[in-house]
């Protein structure tokens, strides 16, 4: 999962179809595969071949979901991306609906999920007692010390950016060569406890929602379609070949995983696998070197979200959807930013880490996160987008994948907990309703 702010400049089309492409593989690939790809192997029960097809399912899901909001974003000249087309394609109240669910769901919930992320690897760097609140502390320090980076410092939250983006490649792709060309022996410890392989039945679509965390971002791409040389021809095929790249990306690193230690060690050792490899490739030192990497590639992405969740109140006052909108976008000239606007989203995103604290701590979700159920609800808002193109749009049949597509993530989401995942849903749902009340009564 990665988010990338790009300019638009509407008159200018200066993107060739690589370029193209590049530019979706950046957005798309994140530092989610990192921590999610056990969750995966433990949701299929060790099942590799069923790991591979979740991984395959998820990358259907994002190519027609491009494929399908591209042609809402060839029908628009405005900016904002999804915001933009609930906006124009079905209304003002649902487009406050959508900004509401990102600003109080979507965009802290992930930020906290991934912030607590980059705590567990900085216990396993530094050999520090993995307690689920010492991970939290420390990720309620790196999401501090990110508001205040990017609030007070616009140019070195960019730089830091442009770095954990070079960093999470070298571990994705190294891991994916080695594991290609090992030709050793798996590696287990005499002291490792194996965990069996179970049959798990349909049980696999508990999977659905990691995998779409570690796509997580794709709608971010349909916003160069404007920039594109030949949109028409240019983006199905890029919005096509780049998800294509990402899923190579991804099933070479796990896949690798699976070649040198084999899933019983991964489903053993979980998040700490990364580490152990590195140490049996590179000895001693090699887990840390490679652990230092990830852990600058999961901050960039905590970066990357902090600067949505620091502007995204700030576009939604402009357009009056926010209660004291005039108070929130009014912008501190020497930070480019809404005062306002940050002490609402910092407020919000800690609300979110006690709740995602509360959940892990008592089990709640069953190994999964808030993060994923936010993932989850905003696939049922895409279907409100899908039906006006399958409305719009002389095929049909490519909105109706994108359709089914999210279905399958959702129905996902509900398996990986009957219970719970229902009332966070609504939970969101509520939210979303909020917003939509509060555009309609103003209008």
């Amino acid at each position: 999962m990665f988010r990338r702010s790009i300019s638009l400049n509407l008159n200018n089309k200066h993107y060739g179809l690589g370029t193209a492409i590049s530019m979706i593989v950046g957005i798309l690939i994140g530092s989610g595969i990192f921590f999610k790809a056990d969750d995966i192997l433990g949701f299929t029960g060790g099942n590799v071949g069923l790991s591979v097809l979740v991984f395959f399912i998820g990358a259907f899901c994002v190519i027609f979901g491009n494929i399908t909001l591209s042609q809402l974003a060839a029908r628009s000249d405005r900016r904002g991306g999804v915001l933009a087309y609930f906006e124009e394609f079905i209304s003002e109240p649902a487009a406050a609906g959508f900004g509401w669910f990102q600003i109080f769901a979507y965009y802290p919930s992930i930020s906290v999920v991934v912030s607590w992320v980059a705590g567990i690897y900085t216990t396993m760097l530094f050999g520090l007692i993995p307690s689920l609140e010492l991970q939290t502390a420390i990720a309620l320090g790196y999401l501090t010390f990110f508001f205040a980076l990017n609030y007070f410092s616009l140019k070195l939250g960019g730089r830091f950016q442009n770095i954990s983006t070079i960093m999470k490649l070298i571990p994705l792709i190294g891991i994916g060569l080695i594991g290609f060309f090992w030709k050793a022996p798996v590696l287990v410890p005499s002291e490792t406890l194996i965990v069996p392989l179970e049959q798990v039945g349909w049980g696999f679509l508990a999977a659905l929602p990691a995998i779409a965390f570690s796509f997580d971002g794709w709608v971010v791409a349909t916003s160069i379609t404007h920039e594109v040389k030949d949109a028409k021809r240019n983006m199905p095929i890029a919005l096509t070949v780049g998800p294509l790249l990402v899923l190579a990306v991804y099933m070479a690193y796990f896949l690798g995983m699976i070649a040198i230690v084999g899933p019983e060690y991964i489903l053993e050792h979980r998040d700490n696998t990364i580490y152990q490899i590195g140490q049996i490739l590179f000895g001693e030192q090699g887990g840390t070197l490679i652990l230092s990497f990830i852990l600058i590639a999961v901050l960039g992405v905590v970066n990357g979200l902090v600067l949505g969740v620091l502007r995204m109140p700030q576009a939604m006052a402009l357009k009056g959807m926010l209660p004291k909108s005039e108070r929130i976008k009014v912008i501190n000239e020497k930070t480019q930013l809404s005062p306002t606007a940050a002490k609402l989203s910092i407020f919000v995103s800690f609300s979110w880490m006690v709740v995602h604290y509360l959940t892990q701590k008592f089990g709640i979700l069953s190994g999964g996160d808030v993060s994923e159920i936010a993932i989850v609800f905003s696939y049922i808002t895409y279907i409100a987008l899908y039906l006006k193109v399958f409305k719009l749009s002389k095929n049909k049949i490519v909105p109706l994948l994108g359709i089914l597509g999210s279905l399958i993530i959702v129905g996902g989401g509900v398996v990986s907990n009957p219970t719970f995942v229902p009332l966070f849903l609504l939970a969101c749902s509520g939210i979303f309703y909020t917003g939509y009340r509060y555009m309609r009564k103003k209008a």
